[in-house]
C-alpha cells in the first residue's frame, strides 16, 4: 500500500503539472495516492498563498486576507495529513496490524508524507533557481548546493519512511494517529476570537 517511491514521484509530476496549469486534475485513480495527491495539494496552495504575504508593495488588508487563507489552507494541510494515517491505520488493522506491543514510533508516515511534500516544492522551486536564465553565477552556484542538500534530504527521509512501514508489515514497530489539534481556527479555543465575539 505504502511506497516512499510512488509518493515521491506523484508529488514531483504532481508539482511540475500545477505549475504548467492550476487546472490541473488530481489524475491518481488509486484511492490512496488521491489522497496523497490532495494532501500535496494544500502544501501546493499554501506555498503560493504565503508567497503573496511577501509581495513588496502588498497593502495591509491584504495581507490581513491572505494570513486567514493561510490559516484556513494550513489546517487543511494538517488534517489530510491525519487523514493519511488514518487510511494506512484502517488498512492495518484490516490485516491484523499493528502489534499492540511493538516499539513506538515518534512520527507517523502521513507527517513523513507532510515533509516529503514540502521537500518536493523546495526541490522544484530551488532547481528554478538553478536554471534561471538572468541569475549570476554565484546565485546558480549557491542554489546548485542548496538543490544537492535537498535531494539528499528527500532520499533520506524516503527511505526511513519505507524502513518504518516495512518495520510496521513485519511487527517490529507501530505508529499512533498523531492530532495536531490546532487552536487558532477554532472561536472556542482562539481568545483573540472568542474575548472578540463577547464584547
Amino acid at each position: 500500500m505504502l511506497s516512499a517511491k510512488a509518493v515521491v514521484e506523484l508529488q514531483d509530476e504532481l508539482t511540475k503539472k500545477w505549475h504548467q496549469s492550476c487546472e490541473e486534475e488530481l489524475a491518481a485513480e488509486d484511492p490512496w495516492l488521491k489522497a496523497v495527491a490532495k494532501q500535496h495539494q494544500a502544501n501546493f496552495d499554501l506555498w503560493h498563498i504565503e508567497d503573496e504575504a511577501r509581495t513588496p508593495d502588498a497593502t495591509n488588508a491584504e495581507i490581513a486576507e491572505v494570513k486567514r487563507r493561510i490559516d484556513r489552507t494550513n489546517q487543511l494541510r494538517n488534517d489530510l495529513a491525519e487523514e493519511l494515517d488514518r487510511a494506512l491505520l484502517a488498512w492495518l488493522v484490516a490485516h491484523r496490524l499493528p502489534e499492540s506491543d511493538a516499539p513506538l514510533h515518534s512520527e507517523s508516515p502521513g507527517l513523513m508524507i507532510d515533509r516529503l511534500s514540502i521537500l518536493a516544492l523546495k526541490i522544484y522551486h530551488t532547481r528554478e533557481e538553478v536554471d534561471r536564465e538572468d541569475a549570476p553565477s554565484r546565485h546558480v552556484e549557491l542554489n546548485r548546493g542548496r538543490l544537492e542538500i535537498l535531494q539528499e534530504q528527500r532520499r533520506d527521509l524516503a527511505v526511513c519512511l519505507d524502513t518504518l512501514w516495512v518495520e510496521v508489515l513485519g511487527g517490529r514497530r507501530r505508529f499512533k494517529l498523531y492530532r495536531q489539534l490546532k487552536m487558532y481556527n477554532d472561536p472556542e479555543l482562539n481568545p483573540a476570537i472568542y474575548s472578540k465575539n463577547r464584547g
